[in-house]
């Protein structure tokens, strides 16, 4: 049964969803959310990670402000919410995930972390700070002009620790797709294996079926790229 806990985080405390598998687990997983907070949606993607035997817990990245859960529609709070994030704390945020995994028995390497629109952006720089099994990203920004205090994404990409997959749609107006390209360029230069997948028809928040933006045959053939990803660079136990 999924539950949330409260773990420390830094100097504070911070609500993690943590999804368990039924019977032994194959792996853990980190999901980071999207702006909106640790919504139904980024719940619902904790238990299909369970569903296919995965350990999967999610940080509560608002926790500092309040730890609100926004509507898609209400982008003046998400904006205010977002402009109040820095990466001490989201730094701060990932390790103590990883290390309430690590007290569950799983080791770093055992480990793959996933994130969605700005958690995408902290999935590629957490990948670059730890020896994760394996990153993905789904539509991750900052790419050339950086967020939070995290510099751009092609400036990190070189200093990749473990295989990263990113997914971006080509009708996204807040990414462009010749980032995307200099993204893929930079990523190339990384000690470990990476891809981009660009999706022609799809828009900014395709994996999330609560969205008007949600494209089903791009998200079904992300999360199944996904899934072989992690099938693919997560140890079995």
């Amino acid at each position: 049964m999924p539950q949330t806990v409260n773990i420390k985080s830094g100097d504070t405390t911070m609500n993690l969803y943590d999804a368990e598998p039924n019977g032994p687990a194959r792996g853990a997983i980190i999901v980071l959310q999207e702006a909106f907070g640790v919504n139904d949606h980024i719940q619902d993607i904790c238990r299909r990670f369970a569903a296919e035997g995965y350990r999967t817990v999610a940080p509560h990245l608002f926790h500092r402000t309040g730890d609100p859960v926004l509507d898609y529609e209400d982008l003046q709070s998400v904006v205010g919410q977002i402009m109040k994030l820095r990466a001490d704390g989201i730094n701060a945020d990932v390790d103590a995930s990883l290390e309430y995994l690590g007290d569950a028995g799983f080791n770093v390497g055992q480990v793959g972390i996933i994130g969605f629109c700005m958690g995408g952006s902290i999935s590629f720089s957490s990948a670059t700070r730890h020896q994760f099994g394996a990153s993905v990203s789904f539509y991750g920004g900052g790419i050339s002009e950086g967020r939070f205090g995290i510099p751009p994404l092609v400036e990190l990409a070189p200093n990749l620790k473990c295989p990263w997959i990113g997914f971006f749609g080509d009708q996204d107006e807040s990414i462009r797709v010749d980032h995307v390209e200099a993204l893929r360029a930079a990523v190339a230069k990384a000690p470990v294996p990476t891809e981009i997948v660009r999706y022609p028809d799809a828009d900014h928040g395709f994996h999330c079926d609560a969205r008007d933006s949600y494209h089903e045959p791009s998200s079904k053939d992300a999360w199944q790229r996904t899934l072989n990803w992690f099938d693919a660079h997560l140890p079995q136990p």
